[in-house]
């Protein structure tokens, strides 16, 4: 026993070196874990903002609720769109206009022809013949691009241009 005190008196001044070592290397320690727990101490603080008596779970669910909704409202939108798509399908979404001189006694372009199609080439050409002494208007119906009465060369042109649009 003798033996091991006068070893540890003969190396005292390293043991104790060793030792402040050890405590510096401790305090180093101590002064990153402070910092660690500051930083997770702050995100502690900010998930828990705005909540004053409430559970976080309660918090939790609320939002869950509102994502849940937001989802909900969000099909809701979808199919809503699905079927304006399919009501756009039959508006008119083609149109054609020709002006033209239908007799050379008027001086002017003022007969016309217009086309007027949906999505499927349904729709009408509109014709107005406009003459020094009368004027007379057709409506002719078209069916996916076809007309069941005969077409002048000018209402040919604008219905082939009106389908030929999109």
């Amino acid at each position: 026993m003798n033996s091991i005190i006068n070893s540890i008196s003969d190396y005292s001044a390293y043991i104790i070196i060793g030792m402040a070592a050890v405590i510096l290397l401790l305090f180093i320690l101590v002064l990153i874990l402070f910092r660690s727990l500051n930083k997770v101490e702050k995100r502690y603080r900010k998930l828990m903002r705005g909540v004053n008596s409430k559970n976080l779970e309660e918090l939790v669910i609320g939002y869950l609720d509102k994502v849940d909704e937001a989802n909900k409202n969000s099909v809701e939108a979808v199919e809503l769109g699905k079927f304006l798509q399919e009501k756009m399908k039959k508006s008119i979404q083609k149109v054609s206009i020709m002006r033209y001189k239908a007799f050379e006694d008027v001086g002017s372009d003022l007969s016309f022809s217009i086309a007027l199609l949906d999505d499927n080439d349904d729709g009408v050409v509109l014709t107005g013949i406009y003459g020094r002494h009368e004027s007379t208007t057709y409506a002719k119906p078209i069916d996916k691009g076809i007309s069941r009465y005969d077409l002048s060369e000018e209402e040919i042109t604008v219905l082939n241009k009106s389908i030929n649009s999109k």
